[in-house]
């Protein structure tokens, strides 16, 4: 079963994309700062896609892209997708050139999610 790692500190938006990707067939951990999340991967070694928000209280998800770079080698890497509905062109830009996998503006489209789930997961049977 894929694992997927949730990250936002917006409780309802936590909730909502939980229940999107269960309805899909995933199994989440969710986390609502970037210190969680780190925990969560720590006890979830087996995580193999993350989707965090970009603006949160703590540590922003351009932080925590670039704390996973340093814990991580090239080919163990997990995938990120960034979530906001704040950013702008050049937090894009900066989010792909330290390591992002997708960035999704908020509200996110639950087609687009699932293209993007697609292409991470092709043999997963969404639903």
């Amino acid at each position: 079963m894929n694992k997927i790692l949730l990250i936002d500190d917006d409780e309802d938006i936590l909730v909502e994309l939980q229940e999107s990707m269960m309805l899909l067939g995933f199994v989440c951990r969710c986390a609502s700062n970037a210190k969680l999340a780190l925990i969560e991967l720590d006890r979830n070694p087996d995580i193999a896609l993350i989707i965090s928000d970009l603006r949160m209280p703590d540590q922003s998800g351009l932080r925590l892209l670039q704390i996973l770079n340093e814990r991580y080698t090239e080919g163990h890497r997990i995938p990120i997708i960034i979530t906001s509905g704040h950013a702008d062109m050049d937090d894009v830009i900066t989010l792909f050139r330290n390591g992002a996998a997708d960035f999704l503006p908020k509200p996110i489209h639950y087609e687009h999610l699932v293209e993007q789930l697609k292409r991470f997961f092709p043999e997963h049977q969404m639903g």
